[in-house]
């Protein structure tokens, strides 16, 4: 221990522990801001989400989520509260879609934080920016939390939980604090998932010695009077407004999706997210099963596993056992992996290292000369073959040199062969490489082909050709078989809001008539119409959206 106090308390170690806080943090915000701005909202997930941050700034009205004209009971209203917000402050300078991205800044940003701190906590000083930087280099954290989705939030959630857990030991109010902020967070972010699971992870803490304690008891109880206002203030406000949108929203859209009566969701195939951490979980995976077998069964006792461990237990069983699933749901499990990780990327085998880093620092140098080779093929057009093929993906596509764009990812560029070139050798080398590596990718595709990209994914240059094909006087618009996604964007570009014939409660004989289906088939309800208009997104080989006006 006097070793340990000289060595931590040494001028040059503070000084070498600031810059990698430092080289962390600007990592974390290199990795944040690319594919925020610059595109339309995305189906499915985005459009729809963005449907009822819209509405929200339109109306005010934050305590029931409506979409289109319509109550969608699926979530509760925090994250879409927050990317109003956010969408309202920078309107001056973004499009209203391009704001509302920010709020997923803030939540990683809290994510990423608290991780750091629960890392600290778990493993002592230098494992905070370690764990921060093995939760960033994972690939399913990727895309997901650069896209308008309420799961962004929860995972803010389970960070700041996670903390309040491994806090707990030391200071049990101020753990109490976090972790009831965390649940609170979680559960208005998505509903019950959040509570359920913590609380779940919170009642089997004391199997271990270190949670097992008096002082556990105030940690639990601090925590509960820390969720019961994030708990009780909307569902009040909620069934006060409708006691029927309450019971729509905590009984359908929690129960019944989780339990499948209300077949919501895609229906959970078994060993789903077994099948899918192997690449989604990469590298804090195989990370975190080195630490377990390199501890051992005495690893089982040491309160920095424990906690990570059982989480990420409770976490995929929960999720395991759910009716329905899809692979963003896996979004919490990371945190604790990356906790896990973090503890034992010190004990790398050198060659096991030195293969990470040789990788990390092959591929990724490779995908960034692939990501310059293809913005050369699509806005210089050489080589022509290459053009001609990224063309073919998306016919709507017009190239555009813009200076800015390059100039940033050239940036990145210098940025990724300086840090390549100026890491020192280290046990920590390879997880550096890799969350720098995959940091360089990502603002490359975001920066260079976001354009392209947004082209065969945007909605709007087909609704502007629907605009075009309205006729100049109309009652109003029904619609059938016509998706979240598609209700929200029609809204936000082009004002109209269709009363649809599939809800019998929302339908209404009006005298256009727009529908979504696929290619080859057309399905129209009984009486006489007639197709003035039929149109997808550049490139989509599969749906189709017509507009039919009622023949007289």
């Amino acid at each position: 221990m006097p070793f340990a106090d000289t060595l931590f308390n040494n001028p040059a170690y503070q000084t070498f522990k600031r810059r990698h806080v430092f080289f962390t943090a600007l990592l974390c915000v290199a990795w944040m801001l690319p594919g925020l701005v610059g595109h339309d909202p995305w189906k499915p997930d985005e459009a729809y989400s963005f449907g009822l941050v819209y509405h929200i700034l339109q109306s005010g009205d934050w305590v029931v989520p409506t979409l289109a004209g319509e109550p969608f009971m699926e979530k509760p209203p925090l994250f879409y509260l927050t990317a109003a917000l956010c969408a309202k402050l920078l309107s001056p300078l973004l499009p209203l879609h391009d704001g509302a991205r920010f709020a997923n800044m803030i939540y990683m940003a809290f994510t990423f934080l608290f991780v750091g701190l629960a890392g600290r906590e778990l493993h002592g000083r230098g494992y905070g920016w370690v764990s921060v930087l093995v939760l960033l280099g994972c690939l399913g954290l990727l895309v997901r939390t650069h896209q308008l989705i309420t799961d962004v939030a929860l995972l803010a959630g389970f960070g700041i939980a996670l903390y309040g857990l491994a806090l707990a030991a030391r200071r049990p109010l101020l753990a109490g604090l976090w972790l009831g902020t965390g649940a609170g967070v979680g559960f208005m972010a998505k509903g019950l998932i959040a509570p359920g699971v913590l609380g779940i992870i919170a009642l089997a803490l004391p199997l271990f010695p270190a949670w097992r304690k008096r002082e556990y008891i105030a940690t639990l109880s601090a925590a509960l009077l820390a969720a019961l206002p994030w708990l009780i203030v909307w569902p009040v406000a909620l069934y006060l407004r409708s006691p029927e949108l309450f019971t729509e929203w905590l009984w359908t859209n929690n129960f019944g999706r989780f339990l499948g009566f209300a077949q919501l969701g895609p229906a959970a195939e078994p060993g789903f997210y077994f099948s899918i951490l192997p690449w989604y979980g990469w590298p804090a995976l195989p990370l975190a099963l080195w630490t377990l077998w390199r501890e051992g069964r005495k690893g089982l006792a040491l309160p920095a596993l424990q906690l990570p461990l059982l989480a990420f237990a409770a976490i995929l069983f929960v999720l395991s056992i759910a009716s329905d699933a899809r692979e963003v749901y896996a979004l919490p499990m990371l945190p604790p992996l990356a906790l896990l990780a973090a503890g034992g990327i010190g004990t790398l085998r050198r060659g096991a290292a030195n293969a990470l880093y040789w990788f990390g620092v092959m591929g990724f140098t490779f995908f960034a000369g692939v990501a310059w080779l293809y913005w050369v093929a699509m806005d210089l057009g050489v080589p022509e073959h290459l053009a001609q093929h990224l063309n073919d993906l998306q016919p709507g596509y017009t190239p555009a040199l813009r200076i800015g764009a390059v100039a940033l990812a050239a940036f990145y560029t210098a940025a990724w062969i300086i840090t390549v070139l100026r890491v020192k050798r280290s046990a920590h080398r390879p997880i550096v490489i890799w969350a720098a590596g995959i940091t360089t990718l990502w603002g490359l595709v975001m920066i260079l082909m976001v354009g392209w990209l947004d082209t065969g994914k945007s909605y709007r240059s087909m609704i502007a050709s629907l605009q075009q094909a309205l006729p100049k006087k109309y009652d109003c618009i029904s619609s059938m078989h016509l998706g979240e996604p598609q209700r929200a964007l029609l809204q936000y570009f082009a004002g109209i809001v269709t009363y649809r014939l599939d809800e019998p409660q929302r339908a209404r004989q009006c005298q256009l008539l727009i529908t979504h289906g696929a290619v080859g088939g057309e399905f129209l309800p009984p009486g006489k119409w007639q197709k003035i208009w039929e149109g997808a997104r550049p490139g989509d080989d599969s749906e189709r959206d017509r507009l039919y006006v009622r023949e007289r």
